[in-house]
């Protein structure tokens, strides 16, 4: 079972003096503890520009993935397998809060509900914005799919490269991780394979 996605406070942290402080404060310090001097010219906004990064960053801790879901669903009779391949996606590893990027591949085949196409793309953004690892965020995309339309199945597969791999650890360049999450209908050899053979095509 995935990690729950929690919603924290609607009031956007990003508006928030006290907290913007801190982690400005935070940065200073560890500027300092790298041996730099945050005071000298090229230094001086760095803190402040750190938060705002991480703010954007993170901004999925702020946003309802289910609601997000339920502002898009349609009634339709459409019974077939609905994809929608290679959505780009970055987000953070919350073990070196370094970046991981790549591609997210979602299928669903539906059972009277449809989701708006967009929603997708933008469910994939708001799990991949935060602290994660790509193993759980496979499975929070797929379940909340599975949750808000209740089809007759969900696959999701996430194809990244990991930065805490490639610039530091082992260092090796141009590996990648991918990972998979096959709900209902997928689990069976036959639909789980006319997915993974589409999603490669072209490849």
């Amino acid at each position: 079972m995935a990690k729950k996605i929690v919603k924290k406070d609607s009031t956007s942290l990003e508006h928030c003096t006290q907290t913007r402080k801190k982690m400005e404060d935070a940065v200073r310090t560890i500027l300092e503890c790298l041996g730099e001097d945050p005071d000298r010219e090229g230094l001086q906004k760095t803190p402040h520009r750190v938060a705002q990064s991480l703010f954007f960053l993170t901004k999925g801790y702020w946003e309802n993935p289910n609601k997000l879901i339920n502002n898009a669903l349609f009634h339709e009779k459409h019974d077939e397998m609905i994809i929608v391949k290679d959505i780009g996606l970055y987000s953070l590893c919350e073990h070196h809060m370094l970046p991981f990027f790549g591609r997210a591949h979602v299928a669903y085949i539906p059972d009277q509900t449809i989701i708006g196409l967009s929603k997708i793309a933008r469910l994939v953004d708001t799990c991949a914005r935060r602290l994660q690892v790509q193993e759980r965020m496979t499975h929070q995309i797929a379940e909340v799919i599975q949750k808000e339309l209740k089809p007759k199945g969900v696959a999701v597969v996430i194809e990244a490269e990991h930065l805490c791999m490639q610039m530091r650890g082992v260092m090796k360049r141009g590996a990648s991780m991918i990972t998979s999450a096959m709900l209902g209908a997928f689990r069976k050899e036959a639909t789980r394979n006319e997915f993974m053979t589409a999603i490669s095509h072209g490849k």
